[in-house]
């Protein structure tokens, strides 16, 4: 879990720490760039969209397990729920979350003491020769 001002440049910072950890755990980087993409895309909503944590800062967090990473924003909350905009061809915004809803398997919204956690769960396969090791197999360098 991580900490950060609620501030356009801390989405590039989420999104560096975000990259390095699931490296770091041999996630595949076509599922590391999805998760990434989808931080960018819950973070820079509460920015424009909620009030900030106490503290003037947002809460991003990632767990992984299981073949699946769920990623994690929680803001202050907002007037508004989040739901998808299913915005049209000519607006110039609006389609954060249907991005969310086509990477993820599945995403939601839940409301606590503090204000909002948007979250989602996407697919987060381990990279060709952490998958070989966890299956017993050895990775032959040529």
């Amino acid at each position: 879990m991580v900490q950060l001002p609620c501030a356009p440049a801390s989405v590039a910072v989420a999104r560096r720490q975000l990259t390095d950890d699931l490296t770091a755990a041999g996630i595949f980087d076509a599922a590391v760039g999805d998760a990434v993409l989808v931080v960018s895309e819950l973070f820079s909503n509460a920015i424009l969209h909620a009030r900030p944590l106490p503290g003037a800062s947002l809460r991003v967090a990632w767990d992984v397990g299981d073949g699946a990473v769920e990623v994690a924003v929680s803001d202050g909350g907002g007037p508004t729920r989040p739901q998808q905009a299913n915005a049209s061809l000519s607006s110039l915004g609006g389609r954060g979350l249907d991005i969310v809803e086509y990477l993820s398997r599945k995403w939601g919204v839940r409301a606590d003491e503090e204000g909002l956690t948007v979250w989602a769960v996407l697919a987060a396969p381990a990279s060709g020769s952490e998958q070989q090791e966890a299956a017993g197999g050895r990775v032959r360098e040529a």
